[in-house]
C-alpha cells in the first residue's frame, strides 16, 4: 500500500521506534496518525510533531476490551503498525513466570488483540495493512532474554497465521525483525544499534515494496542471510551472547 494519505495508527508511539514511526509517517505524506500509549500526558512530544495530523489516544494494548472501545474512536484507519513491545531479563530457568506471562501479554496477545479490533476497520475501509515489529531474535535465542524471545517467535508464528486470515480481505500484513535499535529498552545491550528513524524509514519503504518480511537494518540483513544458510550456527552464535 501507499503511504501517503494513509490513516495509521501506531501503538508504543510516545518514544523510540514508535515515535519514529509517526514521524516517518508524516514525512512520508500519512493523512492522519493516531498514535496511541497508556500513558496520554507521554504523547506530548510526538503529537507536536504536527497537532494537525497526530490524534493521541490513551490505549494499553493488554486490554481485552479493546474490541469493544476502540472501534469508534479510530473508524477510518487503514494502516495498524503493532509497535508497543516490552522486554525482560532472565535465564528461562530463573525468570519468573509471571514475567514470561507479562511479556506475552504486550508482545504476543497485545498484537493480536490490535489486530483482531482492527482488522474489521481495515477491511471496511477498502483494505490496507498491518505490520508487526517482531525482532531477529524470533529466530534464534539469545539466553539472556528468553522470554522476550519466545513470546516475538509466538509472534511471528501468529503473523503468519493472520496473514493467511486477512488475504481475502483485503489486507497485506508485514513482519518486521530489527536487530538492536537505539532506544531506552536496548540501553543494557553494548552492540552498535540502528537509529529508529532508519528502521522506521525503512519499514514503511518495505511496506510500499510489498516486501512480507522485512530485515530493516544491516545487522538483521546480515543475521537473516545467515540464518537461511545455516539455521543452527546462528542458534549458537546467539547463545554464546
Amino acid at each position: 500500500m501507499k503511504i501517503h494519505n494513509a490513516i495509521a495508527l501506531v501503538t508504543g508511539a510516545n518514544r523510540g521506534i514508535g515515535y519514529a514511526f509517526v514521524n516517518a509517517l508524516l514525512q512520508s505524506g500519512a493523512k492522519k496518525v493516531y498514535a496511541t500509549a497508556r500513558n496520554l500526558q507521554s504523547l506530548d512530544a510526538v503529537v507536536a510533531l504536527d497537532p494537525s495530523r497526530v490524534i493521541p489516544l490513551q490505549v494499553d494494548v493488554t486490554d481485552s476490551n479493546l474490541e469493544l472501545t476502540l472501534p469508534d474512536q479510530v473508524s477510518d484507519v487503514n494502516l495498524l503498525i503493532n509497535n508497543a513491545g516490552a522486554l525482560a531479563f532472565g535465564n528461562i530457568l530463573e525468570i519468573p513466570i509471571s514475567k514470561i506471562a507479562s511479556q506475552f501479554e504486550t508482545n504476543f496477545y497485545g498484537s493480536l488483540l490490535m489486530a483482531r479490533t482492527l482488522v474489521p476497520i481495515i477491511e471496511k475501509n477498502q483494505g490496507g495493512a498491518i505490520v508487526n515489529i517482531l525482532s531477529v531474535v524470533a529466530l534464534a535465542s539469545m539466553p539472556a532474554i528468553s522470554a522476550y524471545n519466545a513470546s516475538k517467535a509466538a509472534t511471528w508464528s501468529m503473523t503468519q497465521s493472520l496473514r493467511a486470515s486477512v488475504a481475502p480481505k483485503g489486507i497485506e500484513v508485514y513482519a518486521v525483525f530489527p536487530g538492536p535499535v537505539d532506544t531506552d529498552m536496548a540501553a543494557e545491550f553494548p552492540m552498535v544499534k540502528t537509529s529508529p528513524q532508519d528502521v522506521a524509514n525503512a519499514v514503511l519503504k518495505g511496506v510500499e515494496t510489498n516486501q512480507e518480511d522485512i530485515f530493516p537494518d544491516p545487522m538483521a540483513i546480515q543475521v537473516y542471510s545467515a540464518w537461511t544458510q545455516d539455521h543452527k550456527a546462528i542458534e549458537k552464535q546467539f547463545a554464546a551472547m
